[in-house]
């Protein structure tokens, strides 16, 4: 082409796209051109959109089934915290209904009040040894007023605990008669004070137990020394081995036979489970009748009792004694004497 300027040749697509641009106005043109990029956009959006929330609804669903998961582990969790709660109210309010007498105050008191290495002679005897072994066996103590029977008692309870601590085969339970709670002191007031030592060192409360509680509680009546007795025999079982221990028998109430038919019962008691019997009276006939046949020992306080007593109480005296060692002895020496098997702390 001589002369002229060379145009290149325009495609199918660039015509059209002309022939667009120049039939309709340029401002139609440029808003349809708007459009067809905001449309395009738009549909990344909405996949970009619809992919979000696929992602959100995974997350969602799997931190609604950990939090059912939780809720879950939580609701057994205090559901047994409750029940746990509620039968541990269940079985307060039977132990009380049951007796709201705690012999454990006295046993503190009166082990409290002993001397380090009193009473050593009572736990390495034969009798006390034979007892400790051998089933069905009552060691029965008799003892004149002020020998100190009731501090050898708390030692004896202080021992068969320490033994066998832990052991949840032994079932321990103890009175302290006293003269002065002769009305709390009854047959079935002594029975059922035996009877919640015992299940209170159980793991759950006997359905024994329960029944009884329930058979009285809403009639608000109190049960038999026959109920009683029963129910004690049923939850004996739950242990291989039971010691009974009981002081001062001779301070048991003696109106309307009261003495006797606790000793009954706990005879009878002993006979069905095999339990082992640990009592201390004063020398007194009627009592010392009960317990013919059975293994024996006199309570007398020896001499090494009073003496480590009064070494213990050495420091109360005058100071001019505190310095002259061999009056001390000498004092120590003329006590001993007078005392003559008594020992009262």
């Amino acid at each position: 082409m001589c002369g002229g300027r060379a145009h290149k040749s325009k495609t199918g697509n660039e015509k059209d796209k002309n022939f667009v641009a120049n039939k309709l106005p340029k401002t139609v043109y440029r808003t349809s051109a708007l459009t067809f990029v905001r449309f395009d956009k738009l549909k990344i959006t909405e996949l970009t959109i619809a992919t979000n929330i696929d992602e959100l609804r995974v997350r969602i669903s799997t931190n609604i089934s950990l939090l059912n998961a939780f809720n879950g582990r939580l609701t057994r969790d205090n559901l047994v915290k409750l029940v746990r709660h509620q039968e541990n109210q269940e079985w307060q309010a039977i132990l009380n209904w049951l007796t709201p007498i705690d012999y454990a105050a006295q046993q503190s008191d009166f082990f409290s009040r002993k001397q380090k290495g009193t009473g050593q002679w009572l736990l390495d005897s034969t009798e006390f040894q034979s007892w400790l072994e051998t089933d069905k066996q009552t060691l029965f103590c008799p003892g004149i007023p002020g020998a100190g029977k009731t501090i050898l008692t708390s030692i004896v309870v202080d021992y068969l605990h320490t033994k066998f601590q832990g052991d949840l085969n032994i079932g321990i339970a103890y009175l302290y008669c006293n003269f002065r709670r002769q009305h709390e002191q009854k047959p079935e007031d002594l029975v059922i004070s035996l009877l919640k030592q015992l299940v209170q060192e159980l793991p759950s409360v006997p359905e024994s137990v329960k029944n009884l509680y329930n058979q009285h509680k809403n009639k608000r009546t109190r049960p038999s020394l026959d109920e009683i007795s029963k129910t004690l025999h049923s939850v004996t079982t739950a242990y291989l081995r039971v010691y009974v221990v009981v002081d001062a028998l001779d301070e048991c109430q003696v109106l309307e036979r009261c003495r006797s038919r606790f000793l009954s019962s706990i005879f009878n008691f002993q006979a069905k489970t095999g339990a082992k019997l640990f009592a201390t009276s004063r020398p007194i006939l009627d009592i010392e009748k009960e317990f013919k046949g059975c293994l024996s020992l006199d309570i007398l306080a020896s001499d090494k009792d009073i003496e480590r007593y009064l070494d213990g109480h050495m420091s109360q005296l005058p100071t001019f004694i505190l310095g002259k060692p061999n009056l001390q002895e000498e004092i120590k020496t003329e006590i001993v004497k007078a005392v003559d098997g008594m020992y009262v702390p």
